[in-house]
């Protein structure tokens, strides 16, 4: 899918009742780093359930480009066979990663940390996120930019040194891509490689350096209520071993909030990950009154993964404290809808980094509300909501800015509203939920394409 390409506005209409079971797209996060470190290990990793999105399949080209071996063999099935740390080679072209915000970044701690010089590049959303956070302790561990784009942004060229530096690293913000950038750095790096962060990010990468062999530990972090040290030992060999990549909780907080707010809805979600640095969403809705059950609980992939049940619920306005945002970060645009049914205010707190990610989701969130008669408002890095207990009017036209969770959220919102709402584009849906369309149909939704009248 080109991220240049023609738009593709698509309406979401309110319809019946959704019904049924599905299993959501794998993880994302998961993915991505599957591919990395099949990159970076000896021998043959083996990936089951691999998100089949744009975003990964960027992420598994640039692997291919650095010298791994990657192939497909079936449906969310690959394999791939790495180079080993030090053993990477130059790419050929320019690794371009379209849309993906996290596999570009995890990328260039990779090549900052390796003999290798690489060009990074993404599409027109990709080209405005900063990464100055990323680039600065790369920096530190013996890393050379050799250009970049104005303000630290693609295209920019990274050369990894020969053999890096072991530093130690207090994160600027809790942000799981920095915390990861410099992990990955750090194998190459004799010694240990050690980040400090103020509250707990996504714990993947430790979880799967373990897997693959590395040494790790993570320990609280006592100058910091909620703060972690992780320490690496650098230069481990990696083996490479099986990955089930499980269903992505930020993919299921779509089928999940249309579950809720559809009247006479009950949908059960297979196989979700419930790691609980990725759970603030459910934990937010639970609070707010949504029927959520979680069934069969049960581990695959090193990670703690569950059924859940979700039903139609009346849901009320609750205070989202500033220090849950690590844990739901990229559900902010689908809480909001979730809002705006509810009845009475919401406030989410601490969103600073939602003006970071694919497009500045706080300003887009907070306009695509607008445009669909919901009572809202913006004070500093807070969103507030209102809602009545009914249906938002709806009825209006969403600028997705190329940022397929704006795109899905609202798509979600006309599913419920009182009248039709339209995104100005979907096509961008494939980073990270490619069967979004076909799986919400399947359950009664209706999402066609045509631009609704304005």
């Amino acid at each position: 899918m080109s991220h240049d390409s023609a738009p593709q506005p698509l309406t979401a209409r309110p319809g019946h009742a959704l019904r049924g079971d599905l299993k959501p797209p794998g993880d994302k996060s998961i993915s991505h780093r599957a591919m990395i470190f099949g990159l970076l290990s000896i021998g043959e990793t083996r990936v089951e359930g691999l998100l089949e999105g744009d975003d990964v399949l960027r992420t598994a080209e640039a692997a291919r480009a650095l010298g791994a071996t990657v192939t497909r063999e079936g449906e969310g099935r690959w394999r791939v066979v790495g180079t080993g740390i030090g053993g990477m080679q130059d790419p050929a072209g320019v690794l371009d990663f379209g849309n993906a915000g996290t596999g570009s970044r995890l990328m260039m701690g990779v090549v900052g940390g390796q003999p290798v010089t690489a060009t990074f590049d993404g599409d027109a959303s990709l080209r405005k996120r900063p990464m100055r956070r990323i680039l600065d302790p790369l920096l530190q561990m013996g890393a050379q930019i050799v250009s970049e784009a104005e303000g630290g942004r693609v295209p920019l060229t990274i050369r990894g040194p020969r053999e890096g530096i072991p530093i130690r690293y207090e994160l600027p913000v809790a942000s799981a891509q920095i915390k990861s950038a410099v992990l990955l750095a750090g194998l190459n790096a004799p010694g240990i490689t050690t980040v400090i962060e103020r509250a707990a990010s996504r714990d993947h990468t430790e979880r799967m350096l373990r897997l693959f062999g590395a040494d790790v530990t993570v320990e609280p972090y006592s100058e910091h209520g909620h703060g972690r040290a992780i320490a690496l030992t650098g230069q481990p060999t990696l083996r490479g071993t099986d990955v089930i990549v499980p269903a992505d909780p930020s993919s299921a907080a779509f089928p999940l909030v249309a579950a809720l707010i559809v009247p006479g809805s009950d949908v059960t979600l297979r196989g979700v990950m419930m790691n609980p640095l990725r759970t603030g969403l459910i934990t937010t809705l639970i609070e707010m009154g949504a029927a959520i059950e979680r069934l069969d609980e049960r581990e695959e992939g090193g990670e703690t993964v569950a059924d859940l049940r979700v039903r139609a619920s009346r849901l009320r306005g609750v205070d989202v404290p500033a220090e849950r945002a690590p844990s739901m970060i990229d559900e902010y645009p689908i809480l909001a809808v979730a809002a705006a049914f509810a009845e009475g205010t919401t406030r989410m707190n601490g969103l600073h980094e939602l003006r970071v990610k694919e497009s500045d989701r706080l300003a887009a969130v907070a306009a695509g509300l607008a445009a669909n008669g919901v009572d809202h408002r913006i004070e500093g890095d807070d969103l507030i909501v209102t809602g009545n207990g009914a249906a938002p009017t709806g009825g209006g036209t969403v600028a997705t800015h190329l940022d397929h969770r704006i795109a899905m959220a609202f798509l979600v919102m006309g599913m419920a509203s009182a009248h039709p709402v339209t995104v100005d584009d979907g096509a961008m849906i494939a980073t990270s939920f490619p069967s979004f369309r076909p799986t919400m149909a399947a359950l009664g939704a209706e999402i066609v394409e045509e631009a609704a009248t304005v």
